[in-house]
C-alpha cells in the first residue's frame, strides 16, 4: 500500500520509535480478528504486533484524513490516558479536533447538540446580512422629512395680516332669559278639522 514513494517506506528510525513506545506490545487475550497482525507470542502470554501491518493500516489512515478538506471536520478521540497526550499532539499538528477525557454519548448522532462548522457559518453569515438589511430600511423610515428639518419662523402677533371688514358689526340686545312663556294648554281640542272623504270607493280600485 505504501506504493513506490520512498517517503512512504518504513524505515529503520520508525521502527525504533515503535519499539520505544511499545506499541508493538499487545494483551494475553487474542480476538480472531487479530490474528493476521501478530507477529508471536512472549513466553510471558503477551501478543507482539507486527509493526509491518501497523504501518500499512497508518498510511491507509493519513490517506482517508488527507481527504478531508476542512481539517476540523477530523475528530481524535481517546478516552484512556495512555492515549490522551498522543491524541493531543495530534490534534495540535495536523488542525483536527481532539476529544481526550470521557466521550460522551450522542456527540455526533444527537440533533440537538450536534455542530456542524459549516451550517454554523452559513447560518451567522445569514443573520448578519438580514441584520444589514433591516438596519437599511429602518434607516429608510426613520429620517427626518426634508420640510421638518427646516427652521419655521416662530409668529408673535397672530392677528397681523388678518383683514377687519368695514361694516359695523350690530350688537344684538341680550334676551332675558328668565321670563318663561307661557304654557299651552295641551287638553284644549285642536283647532283644524279633518277633511271629510267625498269620493267613491270604486276609485280605490
Amino acid at each position: 500500500m505504501s506504493g513506490a514513494l520512498d517517503v512512504l517506506q518504513m524505515k529503520e528510525k520508525d521502527v525504533l520509535k515503535f519499539l520505544a513506545a511499545e506499541t508493538h506490545l499487545g494483551g494475553t487475550n487474542l480476538d480472531f480478528q487479530m490474528e493476521q497482525y501478530i507477529y508471536e507470542r512472549k513466553s510471558d502470554g503477551i501478543y507482539i504486533i507486527n509493526l509491518k501491518g501497523t504501518w500499512e493500516k497508518l498510511l491507509l489512515e493519513a490517506r482517508a484524513i488527507v481527504a478531508i478538506e476542512n481539517p476540523a471536520d477530523v475528530s481524535v478521540i481517546s478516552s484512556r490516558n495512555t492515549g490522551q497526550r498522543a491524541g493531543l499532539k495530534f490534534a495540535a499538528a495536523t488542525g483536527a479536533t481532539p476529544i481526550a477525557g470521557r466521550f460522551t454519548p450522542g456527540t455526533f448522532t444527537n440533533q440537538i447538540q450536534a455542530a456542524d462548522p459549516e451550517e454554523i457559518e452559513k447560518e451567522e453569515q445569514a443573520a448578519a446580512e438580514k441584520a444589514v438589511a433591516k438596519e437599511e430600511f429602518q434607516s429608510e423610515w426613520t429620517a427626518p422629512a426634508p420640510e421638518f428639518t427646516a427652521t419655521q419662523p416662530e409668529v408673535v402677533d397672530w392677528s397681523k395680516g388678518v383683514q377687519v371688514p368695514s361694516v359695523p358689526i350690530k350688537q344684538f340686545p341680550p334676551e332675558d332669559w328668565s321670563a318663561q312663556p307661557a304654557t299651552e294648554d295641551w287638553s284644549a281640542a285642536p283647532t283644524a278639522q279633518a277633511i271629510e272623504w267625498v269620493g267613491t270607493t270604486t276609485e280605490w280600485s
